[in-house]
């Protein structure tokens, strides 16, 4: 993983080196460690179960650690789907298509 291939991937990379102090190898490495947060497993977890409150709770904690290094191609899915979840019951409509996309850009970018 280098900045260029998280820049071409469509992380703003500008804005999380500037949130590490301009540090690569720190930028570098917490992404690496925003890719392997376990909230991603507990929000596939819960959404298979159906668990709102718990789905809700891991999409929050990802949009954090996401939007800390910039990884906008999976901040954006983590966002919509948070404020889905936000308040709600039950899982609902349009919540399957956004952990996809989150699923799916969380292994593009882990590619890398």
């Amino acid at each position: 993983m280098t900045l260029e291939s998280l820049k071409a991937y469509g992380a703003n990379t500008e804005e999380g080196l500037a949130r590490c102090m301009n540090n690569e190898a720190f930028y570098l490495r917490m992404v690496n460690l925003a890719l392997a947060d376990r909230n991603f497993d507990e929000l596939k977890r819960a959404m298979d179960a159906g668990d709102a409150r718990a789905a809700f709770e891991a999409a929050h904690a990802l949009k954090g650690s996401i939007g800390n290094v910039a990884l906008t191609p999976i901040y954006q899915p983590v966002c919509a789907l948070t404020e889905l979840l936000r308040g709600a019951d039950a899982v609902g409509d349009g919540g399957e298509t956004l952990l996809k996309e989150i699923m799916e850009q969380r292994e593009k970018a882990r590619a890398l």
